[in-house]
């Protein structure tokens, strides 16, 4: 299965990930934004975006990867990405289900005042702090449909290895 961890930026997916591929049996972390950064330096000057997942590539090409890995792989692989655009979101659990993966999406969701805290005294991303702080707004906008695409799992007080552990449980059978 595919466990995809969603959320904005600061919500702890990164963190949540590595302790639930220990939680899992056969799971792996596949960061889909290294497919972004493969496809950058052939497509930033082409066509210039604020998103490599604006680029319709970096969709197919994430979908293409987690089904190659997994036909190759088996087990589990635990995607954190923030995915915000509905339309996105929809292009790859469609692409996924029609390639038979099973996909358990999850919205790690923190308390606002709670989620500028981290961002603001983050010590390992503070260049990316200001760019995490603007993504704030497109993140409440998208929440309405997030609700309803996926699982919101709160953050807001829990450490991660208590998120992973939750999401661990709703994973299972």
């Amino acid at each position: 299965m595919i466990i995809w961890l969603n959320g904005t930026f600061g919500a702890g997916k990164t963190t949540t990930s590595a302790q639930l591929s220990g939680l899992l049996p056969d799971a792996r972390v596949f960061d889909s934004e290294h497919v972004g950064f493969m496809l950058r330096h052939v497509l930033a000057e082409a066509v210039p975006v604020r998103d490599f997942q604006e680029w319709p590539p970096w969709r197919a090409l994430t979908v293409a990867s987690l089904t190659q890995l997994h036909g190759y792989l088996g087990g589990t692989l635990i995607v954190p990405q923030t995915v915000l655009v509905e339309v996105y979101w929809r292009e790859i659990a469609d692409g996924l289900d029609r390639a038979g993966l099973p996909v358990r999406h999850f919205v790690l969701h923190t308390d606002p005042a709670e989620l500028t805290r981290r961002i603001e005294q983050d010590t390992v991303e503070t260049g990316a702090r200001q760019w995490r702080l603007d993504h704030l707004e497109e993140y409440r906008k998208a929440l309405p449909w997030l609700r309803a695409a996926g699982t919101v799992v709160d953050t807001t007080a829990a450490p991660p290895r208590e998120v992973a552990r939750r999401v661990a449980e709703l994973t299972r059978p």
